[in-house]
């Protein structure tokens, strides 16, 4: 069996704590279901067992099968490096195109595009469409953006899933995108009017009037908010608090983090990461891997201060993820179509409204019920992301879901696991969880 969580990233809602990078096991509230997850701060986890694959399907009678046929994305890098002069349907496009590369897909053979992001660049308010329309897709092929925090790309496969399942489509890319190098910055709301204002000023002297309005105060920059709206808080002071509340010491967290690097430079340089594409970003070198892996040393690592709560807080730079430019693309199809086409899926997709019927057919699940919030301990970490997660990968928010689905997925043709579970909550108190079943190999 193989359990992949995602990070977990809202303050408000039935999880309204941003977790953290202890492990620990929580009960997760969502689509009138309650679940209980193995829960990390700032990363995604994959947990794997080695035990023999079970003989029982999860396949519904009567209801189409669904297959993740292949998964792709470019590497993930700190924001304000190599990719800092791109656009994020640069990226997005960079990802559809190595998808179709990856899977020899005919272009016009896709029925529809769903594609995630969080920071939307306004120039492309619709990134899927810019994207697919710059990676060579018909302009036949339908495509529209969701955007809903952290779950964006799982939200866009959830949607792929949903249109395959009602018979409106058979072929379907879904992904994201984020771009963190060059967030929207606006002027002041008080700089806007004036602009609006100016614009629709039909004199010489109303222009004039406006101009003389401005005061200095009104040039300073409106930034991206880093809190959640609801709420007002950061994810960082969020972080703080459950550390605190749960007693997980600074110690432990930075533990967590060098391990994370230390499995995902392990993982990259065995070419475990085989989901990750080359780049050739224009007017520099090509990128085949991801950057944000450096594997340091405790020490190095103790001598960072608090970066929230200060002087006493214990989430600092090294033990938290951090800003991330990146893209992944799935290709998801009926398993009727991928085999009519030639394809080998790599695994199924299962879903279903509520997900725990899943959950509970699962041979030997780890889940079962508790009170909301209980501290049940933390499952065998010797299991536990063993190709590293986002704290060395990094998080590019509305990528981050297809990366998981398809690591799940290669972890167990890799590893004879059977399942797989992905689970994550986002801002505003939302959450998404799938169930994974290896394709028969």
């Amino acid at each position: 069996m193989s359990l992949c969580v995602v990070r977990f990233k809202s303050p408000p809602g039935y999880i309204n704590q941003y977790t953290h990078t202890h492990i620990k096991k929580f009960t997760f509230h969502f689509h009138n279901t309650t679940v209980n997850i193995f829960v990390d701060l700032f990363l995604s986890v994959v947990f794997s067992n080695h035990t023999a694959k079970s003989k029982k399907s999860l396949a519904t009678p009567g209801v189409k099968n669904i297959v993740l046929v292949d998964g792709v994305r470019t590497p993930f890098l700190q924001s304000g490096t190599i990719y800092a002069n791109l656009m994020p349907h640069d990226l997005a496009r960079a990802a559809l195109q190595g998808l179709l590369n990856r899977t020899g897909l005919p272009k016009d053979a896709v029925d529809y595009i769903v594609y995630g992001t969080v920071i939307q660049e306004v120039k492309t308010s619709n990134v899927a469409r810019e994207a697919a329309l710059g990676a060579g897709f018909s302009d036949k092929t339908p495509a529209h953006t969701v955007t809903m925090a952290c779950i964006s790309s799982n939200q866009a496969m959830t949607t792929a899933v949903g249109l395959i399942a009602a018979g409106q489509c058979d072929a379907v890319v879904a992904g994201g995108v984020e771009f963190m190098s060059d967030v929207p910055i606006r002027h002041s709301r008080k700089m806007r009017k004036t602009m609006l204002s100016l614009n629709k000023a039909k004199t010489l002297g109303a222009r004039l009037s406006l101009l003389g309005s401005i005061r200095l105060s009104h040039l300073a920059p409106e930034l991206p908010a880093v809190a959640e709206f609801s709420t007002a808080e950061t994810m960082g002071h969020s972080a703080d608090r459950l550390a605190a509340a749960f007693g997980v010491s600074r110690l432990e967290q930075d533990e967590f983090a060098l391990r994370s690097h230390m499995l995902a430079k392990k993982a990259q340089d065995s070419g475990l990461l085989s989901d990750v594409i080359s780049f050739k970003v224009p007017g520099k070198d090509i990128v085949s891997k991801d950057n944000g892996i450096r594997p340091s040393t405790m020490e190095q690592m103790a001598k960072l201060k608090p970066a929230f709560i200060k002087p006493h807080g214990t989430v600092t730079a090294a033990n938290s993820s951090f800003l991330t430019d990146g893209a992944s693309a799935v290709l998801i199809m009926s398993e009727e179509k991928a085999l009519a086409m030639g394809y080998k899926p790599k695994a199924y997709l299962r879903y279903k409204t509520k997900i725990m019927p899943y959950i509970k057919k699962l041979p030997d699940a780890l889940m079962y019920t508790v009170s909301l919030f209980s501290q049940v301990g933390a499952p065998p970490m010797e299991k536990f992301n063993s190709w590293g997660g986002s704290l060395s990968l990094g998080h590019p928010f509305a990528a981050t879901g297809c990366r998981l689905v398809t690591t799940v997925a290669h972890r167990l043709q890799k590893e004879g696991g059977q399942y797989g579970l992905v689970a994550a909550c986002a801002a505003g108190g939302q959450g998404h969880a799938m169930v994974i079943e290896a394709y028969p190999q």
